[in-house]
């Protein structure tokens, strides 16, 4: 565990409670985020947790950035600080240079991207934060094969979206566009390493998320009364909130699992099986906590659904559950032979999968 972890989550925690309300978090759904947290982020050195000393960061890991994005999520932070860290940790894993300015990425399923002489051609939606961010980072395809590349998102032609969140999930159009930087060719290996480390930022995202929410159903049942008492009172509502209790404590120890294993380097499917579990989690959390607000939850005037949203939203972004079931499913059957305990519990060496290169 990294001795600077306990510090940073503090620090971090510290600022979202002060800066971060549901007014700011609503300006989102207007079109707007918050440029002077961003700025706070930056100040303080959050921004370059994760980035190498040689490349001016703090040489912190990834543990330290996964716990920053997890309180982000916990405090639905108006901020593209997930996208533009995740960026830069990627144009470090596949030796590029990293960038300072606000960035996000797009690691499109399909070949939405071509590159022909250093050129981008093609066409992305679901974009997080297009429209707010100056850089991208992404998957282009060439004759050789996939690449990472860097590109100026003043060339992209820019189309708003938002998800069920009302986060910017924009499209961008390039027709011909200069890349900033283009990675070696990906080998499948780093492809996967790629996909992995994406779902683990989302599961920080959507761990944060389920925290939250949990905290909020339990004060709810604390204030709200009824029949002269606190709800919280009544067996049906306790059952309830031991329940989302317990859905709670699973996904921190997921996400715990998750960023051991990274940390550790350890080749082995936590990342799968935790998204493979999310689902079920996120589908009991937020039915509960809605169960338990009743109508309110569901009101504008109530921050329950700021969360339940991105839930919901974050969900269905990146690598989904059925595919990292169809993985797990692919190497049991591949792998496991004649003894499926054996191969579960033979997990133990080391892979080069999230060592940074250069």
């Amino acid at each position: 565990m990294s001795e600077m972890k306990d510090m940073i989550v503090d620090v971090v925690e510290r600022m979202l409670k002060e800066k971060v309300d549901k007014d700011l978090v609503d300006t989102v759904e207007q079109g707007n985020w918050a440029p002077e947290l961003w700025d706070l982020f930056k100040e303080n050195g959050m921004t370059a947790v994760a980035i190498t000393e040689e490349n001016g960061g703090a040489g912190g890991d990834i543990e330290d950035l996964l716990n920053i994005v997890r309180l982000t999520g916990k405090y639905a932070a108006p901020i593209p600080f997930a996208e533009t860290t995740f960026a830069n940790y990627l144009l470090e894993f596949t030796s590029l240079q990293v960038i300072e300015d606000l960035a996000t990425y797009m690691l499109c399923p399909n070949q939405a991207f071509t590159l022909e002489n250093g050129k981008l051609t093609g066409e992305a939606i679901q974009i997080p934060w297009a429209r707010h961010t100056k850089h991208l980072v992404t998957l282009a395809h060439s004759l050789e094969g996939t690449h990472l590349v860097e590109i100026d998102l003043s060339q992209a032609e820019i189309k708003h979206g938002t998800n069920l969140a009302g986060e910017p999930r924009d499209t961008a159009i390039f027709h011909h566009a200069n890349v900033s930087q283009v990675s070696a060719v990906l080998s499948p290996d780093k492809m996967h390493a790629i996909t992995t480390l994406n779902t683990a930022f989302q599961l920080a995202l959507m761990t944060g998320a389920i925290d939250k929410i949990n905290d909020l159903t339990v004060q709810y049942t604390k204030e709200r009364e009824q029949f002269g008492r606190p709800i919280h009172r009544f067996q049906l509502v306790q059952q309830h909130i031991v329940h989302l209790a317990g859905e709670t404590a699973i996904a921190l120890a997921a996400f715990n699992n998750v960023t051991e294993a990274l940390q550790m380097n350890k080749q082995n499917s936590e990342v799968a099986y935790a998204r493979i579990r999310f689902e079920e989690i996120i589908q009991t959390v937020t039915t509960i906590a809605h169960q338990v607000h009743a109508a309110i939850g569901t009101t504008h005037e109530h921050s329950l659904h700021q969360f339940t949203r991105r839930l919901w939203s974050w969900r269905d972004e990146g690598a989904s559950t059925s595919s990292w079931t169809n993985l797990v499913a692919t190497q049991l059957l591949e792998n496991s032979g004649d003894s499926l305990w054996g191969y579960l519990t033979s997990f133990s060496s080391s892979s080069p999968l999230l060592k940074v290169e250069g």
